[in-house]
């Protein structure tokens, strides 16, 4: 697609009064769907030129007197000196501080920005930039070309960004490359519940963990990077990545084909309440009987219950919503090689990109549901809980059912996102809520 088309299709959307995805009623909107297919391809064009790419995350809301704020100067600097891109979302903090690194030793600076409804301009360290409306396409953008990923500490972004990256390498959707935490203080909390509570029920295996680098300043992470080689000549043809030397023109057509008939399959759903969860949950589990009796009580109040499609978690709402003769619907992921289905389906569909599957599962719902789960499941309850925060969603019912399970990590939200290092505001704690019973998961959908 030429970028002369590409620039047509921008302002023809301007023209149109483009609103974001969850405004929109009618999924089947021909300009949403050609913004997305621009953003996707102009970013990919945007990045093709780039070499030796590491992404830096961390909290927009760090100021300059900050020790992350400092050590992420450091990291840029290093990573410039040994001839590295040096990527961030080109925003305030920490993104800022990695970008001045970099463009105070005169390395590659860029930035992929995001449009919010409250204004965030790009730092002024950025040489290289561009803009995204969508949060997906820019994460797809901010993962796929990078040889290492360093994060330091922040809020719901971030946690998403992270869970993301480690969720799509567990699932071998994106290229193995380093994973480096830096900040012991931020980063022990978030591996001590995983280790705690995601092994303990079987959601996230231990070497897993083990294969993250955690480290307390950027002279330790570099020295896990520096003779990290340059994967952009590799043909990664995985369902998140964009590289590939010549003609990609195929995979920008089956993105497209998945996102109309993936918002043509949500078009009527108005009253849908979407339930998450590990898919190892075993069938003696008591979580298993209590997502089946969730999925028939929403069946009798006549919520059309979604799910990923598959086994575990999402096999017990399906079957509860199904035997109780409510609309049960699978939104999920394609396996090579066989079809991953549970039986208790009216309906189903499945994606072979993750981030269009993610667009479509979030599109319709008025809640969700989380039961424990693992990586997969943080990545969508930090997600949504960015895209609220950030006001791209309107506000839903996010509910995390078992406190035991949950507890700890709403702890570590209040204890260092809000009270120690602020990387999010007390008034977001109140995006989700953390409950115990069935029936209290019903009162906070119908409430």
């Amino acid at each position: 697609m030429k970028k002369e088309t590409i620039k047509k299709l921008e302002e023809q959307t301007k023209q149109a009064g483009t609103l974001s995805m969850e405004e929109i009623t009618d999924y089947r909107d021909t300009w949403r769907i050609f913004r997305i297919m621009a953003e996707l391809v102009e970013g990919y064009n945007f990045l093709s030129s780039l070499k030796k790419e590491v992404t830096v995350f961390g909290s927009a809301r760090f100021s300059s007197d900050n020790l992350y704020y400092k050590e992420a100067v450091k990291m840029g600097k290093l990573l410039a000196k040994a001839d590295f891109t040096t990527i961030t979302g080109g925003g305030p903090g920490i993104m800022e501080a990695a970008n001045k690194g970099a463009f105070d030793a005169k390395g590659e600076s860029v930035g992929l920005n995001i449009q919010l409804p409250f204004e965030q301009r790009i730092n002024p360290y950025v040489k290289k930039s561009t803009a995204f409306y969508y949060f997906f396409t820019r994460k797809v953008m901010l993962t796929s070309p990078a040889n290492a990923f360093i994060f330091f500490p922040g809020g719901f972004g971030t946690l998403d960004e992270f869970f993301e990256v480690v969720d799509l390498m567990d699932q071998g959707m994106i290229t193995k490359a380093p994973v480096i935490m830096i900040g012991k203080e931020y980063w022990e909390p978030v591996l001590d519940f995983l280790r705690k509570k995601c092994c303990k029920i079987g959601s996230v295996a231990e070497e897993k963990i083990a294969e993250w680098i955690l480290v307390e300043t950027a002279q330790e992470a570099f020295e896990h990077i520096k003779d990290v080689k340059d994967t952009m000549d590799i043909c990664d043809l995985s369902p998140n990545n964009f590289h590939c030397k010549g003609n990609i023109d195929w995979k920008i057509f089956r993105v497209m084909a998945e996102l109309v008939e993936g918002f043509e399959f949500v078009t009527g759903l108005t009253k849908a309440v979407t339930i998450l969860g590990t898919k190892r949950l075993k069938k003696e589990s008591s979580f298993f009987d209590d997502a089946y009796s969730l999925g028939q009580m929403l069946a009798k109040k006549e919520y059309t219950v979604v799910t990923g499609g598959k086994f575990g978690t999402a096999e017990a709402a399906n079957k509860g919503a199904f035997e109780g003769g409510g609309v049960s619907i699978g939104i999920g992921m394609k396996s090579v090689g066989r079809k991953e289905v549970n039986p208790y389906l009216t309906r189903s569909i499945l994606f072979d990109f993750p981030f269009t599957r993610k667009t479509i599962v979030i599109a319709p719902t008025k809640a969700l549901v989380f039961f424990p789960g693992g990586l997969g499941s943080m990545h969508h309850l930090f997600e949504v809980l960015t895209l609220m925060e950030t006001k791209k969603m309107p506000k839903l019912p996010i509910i995390l059912y078992d406190k035991e399970f949950w507890q700890p990590l709403s702890d570590f939200i209040d204890k260092v996102l809000i009270n120690e290092m602020k990387t999010i505001a007390k008034e977001d704690r109140n995006l989700y809520k953390v409950v115990d019973t069935v029936e209290e998961i019903i009162k906070e959908i119908e409430g």
